[in-house]
C-alpha cells in the first residue's frame, strides 16, 4: 500500500466516526508499504499488509475466503481477459471500459473504483485525475492488479479449451500512470475512507452483488464530495436473492419500496438527493453499453450494463 493513502483512509469498524489508521511498517521500498499493519488507535482493529496488499474489509472471513470463486487462478484469469482484451488483440474484446472512461470529465481530486476487480477502469482514471484508487474485496483480483501496476505487464494464462492453455503478456499502454494508481482489499458497504474526500466516484456491475444496495449508495455519497463530484453506476441489475434479499433491491419487483426498474430508480434517487444522498445530483441520459466476461477461447458471457453518469 503507498504511504500516500494513510491520509486518505480511517478505521471501516468505527463508522461512521472517523478515526486515523497508525501504519506500523514492517518493510517498505520507494514508498510502498510492504509489510505491516494498520491500527486504530480508537478500536484496536489491526489490518495487516500483506505483499503490499492492504487488507481493509471489515466482514471479512478467512473461512469464507477459501471457498470464494473470486480467489481462483481460474476467475482472475476470467477477469483480466475481459478488462484487458483489447490490450492483447482479442477480436471479441469488450469496449466497456473504454465507453465507460470517456463518460468521466478529468478533474483533480482522487477517483474511487469500487468493485474495481483486476483493476482496467483504476488505470483509466489515472489518466483523468490527481490519483485513483481500486477497491475489491477479492484479494486475488487485487494482487493481480498491483502487480500490473508495479510491474506494468504480465503474463497471463488464459483457458483456451478444456485443459488446454495459453499464455498471454499484458502490457499498460504508456499514458496509464502507476505512480496515479493504488489498490486495497476493502468493502463497498463499509469504505475505508474520509467523508467529502472523492472527487470521482465509479461501481461497475457492482450494485446488484451486494447484501444492500441502498448501503452502496450511501457509503458513495458520504466520501463524495458535496460539489465538483461525478459518479458513474453501471450495472445488469440482475437481482438475485443470493446477492440481496427482494426487500433491499433498487427495482426489478413489481410493488414495494423501489418498485420498477433499478436504473430509473437509481437516477431518481441521485436526483432527488434525500437524506443521505444529499446533497442532490445532476443526472445525465442514462445509457448502456455491452459488457463481456470471457471464460475460454470460444465462450463469452455477454451482459448488457445500464448505466447512469451524475455530477454536481
Amino acid at each position: 500500500m503507498k504511504k500516500q493513502l494513510l491520509e486518505l483512509i480511517i478505521c471501516p469498524h468505527c463508522l461512521p466516526l472517523e478515526h486515523s489508521l497508525v501504519a506500523d511498517i514492517i518493510q517498505e521500498q520507494g514508498g510502498d508499504i510492504e509489510t505491516g499493519a494498520l491500527k486504530c488507535p480508537h478500536c484496536a482493529a489491526l489490518f495487516p499488509i500483506v505483499e503490499g496488499v492492504a487488507l481493509l474489509d471489515p466482514h471479512a472471513v478467512d473461512s469464507q475466503r477459501a471457498l470464494n470463486k473470486y480467489e481462483t487462478d481460474e476467475v482472475v484469469s476470467s477477469y483480466l481477459w475481459s478488462h484487458f482484451g483489447e490490450l492483447l488483440g482479442d477480436e471479441q474484446a469488450s469496449q466497456a471500459y473504454r465507453t465507460w472512461a470517456e463518460l468521466m470529465r478529468p478533474q483533480g481530486g482522487v477517483a474511487l473504483d469500487v468493485g474495481g476487480a483486476v483493476g482496467r477502469f483504476t488505470f483509466e482514471m489515472s489518466t483523468r485525475c490527481d490519483f485513483a484508487v481500486g477497491i475489491d474485496t477479492s484479494q486475488a483480483f487485487v494482487r493481480a492488479a498491483r502487480q500490473l501496476m508495479r510491474e506494468r505487464s504480465m503474463v497471463a494464462s488464459l483457458k483456451d479449451e478444456g485443459l488446454l492453455r495459453r499464455e498471454v503478456t499484458i502490457r499498460l499502454p504508456d499514458d496509464w500512470r502507476s505512480d496515479r494508481v493504488d489498490f486495497v482489499v476493502a468493502n463497498a458497504l463499509a469504505l475505508p475512507f474520509r467523508k467529502k474526500s472523492i472527487s470521482l466516484f465509479s461501481s461497475l456491475n457492482l450494485v446488484d452483488k451486494v447484501p444492500s444496495p441502498i448501503q452502496h449508495l450511501w457509503e458513495m455519497n458520504r466520501v463524495t464530495r458535496d460539489e465538483h463530484a461525478q459518479f458513474l453506476l453501471s450495472d445488469p441489475f440482475s437481482w438475485s436473492v443470493e446477492a440481496a434479499p427482494v426487500e433491499e433491491w433498487l427495482g426489478g419487483k413489481a410493488d414495494g419500496r423501489h418498485a420498477g426498474k433499478g436504473l430509473a430508480n437509481v437516477a431518481q434517487l441521485l436526483a432527488e438527493g434525500q437524506g443521505q444522498l444529499a446533497p442532490a445530483w445532476q443526472v445525465d441520459e442514462p445509457g448502456s453499453v455491452w459488457w463481456k466476461i470471457r471464460t475460454h477461447s470460444n465462450h463469452y458471457e455477454l451482459i448488457r450494463s445500464c448505466f447512469v453518469h451524475a455530477n454536481r
